[in-house]
């Protein structure tokens, strides 16, 4: 809504210090990516299904036994950051205003404060394209699947790329490469404050840094930069772990947690609007360096084990593990293991109960609405676009553990629910769960919201995008950006207008237009952050992944992809109870004879699923 003057005193504001759009620098300058930077990616959902999942090994850290039994540690409410409240530029002139009298009377124009590239076509290029230019590569990598929160900038350091500057830490220290190490005041404030929603990364670090766990462990990571990944490399580094990271995508890093943790001594490589070539150039940064040979690889992606495959395949020598949290380098672990290429052991935490039913679960449900963490000054799908769901008509693609999530929290805001499903169990589930099956192409004209949750390629194709109704929303809560078909729309008959950040409205010759956020990349990571307490659990079973490969003795593993041990999955569990105050109730002895079980668990056999409703898939054993 345009600014207008409506009293005496505020025409008393002078526009001259006001900057125009000329002045401002240009947030996402557009460049396209040339061929090759690409190195070769594997495309996971053209290489056919992935293979069986393997049997699960025994867990290093038990329950109960050892330092590493439960800890009740102190919970504090972790302050929720408020958003910040913006307008809406206006394409058109003064407006009226009407008279007590009921005469009309033209406002005042008043100059308009317009980014640079508020009104910028997509199809045009800039004149010059430099590394600092964010990527628009279409590629179907994690890069483009993962980003983050709205990030502390200092804007005076925009025009130069981290790749030019030369920093230092206060100790002197180089062997990093971030936006700017003046923020690291400003980061290490959010990283105290994800600490106190990660009580079982707190706990798991005061229990086990007596013994040092991962004492010698040469970790290199590539997952997105936020204040939790904060906590778990501090976490890493206080069990005797030496770390390297890098972003895996990017938009994913927030400046100043990576400036905090430069501070600290961590050697990290990243920044948000990184370009394709500084993405695979910060990644080489982390694992070509002399005198460090990593022997762990923590990913999210499968982007860091691809680029030592391809450039330093030698380095698998020394390697011990990789661990894996998402569904694409998953998928990627398999492929490899299936074609006999895997040479190192690989942990699957995607799959993990903890990863699955609470990140991918409980996570989304919460997130799809609005946006959480701190410092965050764009929230998503409620923030981004102001948008009321009582009575939206929406659909949502998919209904495994995400698509559960982001459904149930809509009808919950009165929202009109429609659900898309390959799966017959899922779609059984939505409709005992009350919501309509549909095939996309029966709703696509009426609906007012479009969520893709499916991690497959091409859900929303043009087609679809060509009949959607004037102003639908659409956007991606899968991991890869490859749901909406983006490229199709960058075609000389669109426009392209940013809105706001993350934010672009898609204007047909006719004048049609649609709402694209985060350009169909991951919707929650790219406009804000998700729940910190969620992330806890992801982080602690990654940590716990880490220390089993590490620590695992030889033969245990063999070169193949392994399931989470149950064990593992039910301490990391147990450690976040404390927050809530809950106690667990023991079994006797007789109970468990009974039962046939250990009185310290596991509790539930491998193929249990810990659904939240009926298990319907027991209906059809």
């Amino acid at each position: 809504m345009s600014v207008q003057v409506v009293a005496a005193k505020m025409a008393e504001v002078e526009l001259k210090d006001v900057p125009t759009g000329k002045d401002l620098p240009a947030e996402f300058p557009v460049t396209t990516t040339s061929e090759g930077k690409n190195l070769g990616r594997i495309d996971p959902h053209e290489a056919g299904s992935s293979a069986a999942a393997s049997p699960t090994a025994e867990p290093f850290v038990k329950v109960g036994e050892g330092s590493l039994g439960l800890l009740t540690p102190n919970p504090v409410k972790m302050p929720q950051a408020s958003a910040m409240k913006r307008s809406d530029p206006q394409q058109n002139g003064g407006e009226a205003f009407v008279n007590r009298d009921g005469t009309v009377a033209e406002a005042p124009r008043m100059k308009k404060i317009q980014f640079a590239d508020q009104k910028q076509e997509f199809n045009k290029r800039p004149s010059k394209i430099g590394r600092r230019s964010l990527s628009r590569s279409i590629s179907q990598s994690s890069t483009d699947s993962y980003s983050s929160a709205a990030s502390y900038t200092d804007s005076s350091d925009d025009e130069t790329s981290p790749r030019d500057k030369q920093q230092k830490n206060s100790k002197g220290n180089g062997d990093f490469c971030i936006k700017n190490i003046k923020q690291a005041d400003f980061g290490r404030r959010e990283i105290e404050i994800a600490e106190q929603e990660m009580p079982a990364l707190m706990a798991l670090r005061k229990r086990a840094q007596g013994e040092k766990p991962l004492a010698g462990a040469k970790v290199v990571g590539c997952t997105h930069i936020t204040a939790q990944t904060a906590v778990l490399m501090e976490t890493l580094s206080a069990l005797g772990a030496q770390c390297r990271w890098a972003a895996c995508n990017i938009y994913s890093t927030q400046n100043e947690v990576a400036a905090a943790l430069a501070e600290g001594g961590f050697n990290v490589f990243a920044w948000k609007g990184e370009s394709e070539d500084d993405f695979w150039w910060c990644i080489d940064r982390c694992v070509n360096v002399e005198g460090w040979q990593p022997n762990m690889i923590l990913d999210d992606g499968g982007d860091l084990t691809h680029w030592i495959y391809k450039k330093y395949p030698n380095m698998f020598k020394k390697i011990k593990g990789i661990v894996e949290e998402s569904v694409t380098g998953v998928h990627r672990l398999y492929q490899l293991s299936k074609a006999g290429k895997l040479c190192v052991p690989a942990m699957n935490v995607n799959d993990s109960v903890t990863k699955q039913k609470f990140d991918n679960l409980y996570c989304c449900r919460e997130s799809i609405l609005d946006g959480y963490g701190t410092g965050n000054y764009t929230c998503f799908l409620s923030r981004t676009t102001d948008v009321m769901f009582g009575g939206k008509q929406v659909v949502v693609c998919g209904y495994g553990e995400v698509g559960k999530g982001c459904s149930a929290a809509l009808k919950a805001m009165g929202s009109i629910v429609y659900v898309t499903e390959i799966d017959p169990i899922c779609a059984l589930q939505a409709c005992m769960d009350g919501f309509r099956l549909v095939k996309l192409n029966e709703v696509i004209r009426q609906v007012d919201i479009v969520i893709t949750c499916t991690g497959n390629k091409n859900v929303v194709v043009r087609e679809y995008l060509d009949r959607m109704k004037n102003g639908c929303i659409v956007c991606n809560m899968g991991h890869s950006n490859t749901e909406i078909d983006v490229a199709s729309l960058r075609t000389p008959e669109l426009t392209w207008e940013r809105v706001r950040s993350q934010v672009d409205h898609i204007i047909w010759p006719d004048g049609k237009r649609i709402v694209l956020l985060a350009e169909g990349r991951l919707l929650n990571l790219s406009c804000s952050t998700v729940p910190t307490f969620v992330l806890s659990i992801t982080a602690t079973t990654q940590a716990l992944a880490l220390i089993e490969l590490y620590n695992a003795p030889e033969g245990r593993y063999k070169q193949d992809v392994y399931l989470l041990p149950k064990k593992m999955d039910e301490y990391v569990a147990s450690l976040h109870l404390p927050t809530f105050d809950a106690h667990l109730t023991e079994l006797t002895e007789e109970q468990a004879k009974y039962l046939g079980l250990n009185k310290n668990g596991p509790f539930k056999p491998n193929y249990y699923r810990y659904e939240n409703n009926l298990d319907i898939q027991q209906m059809f054993l």
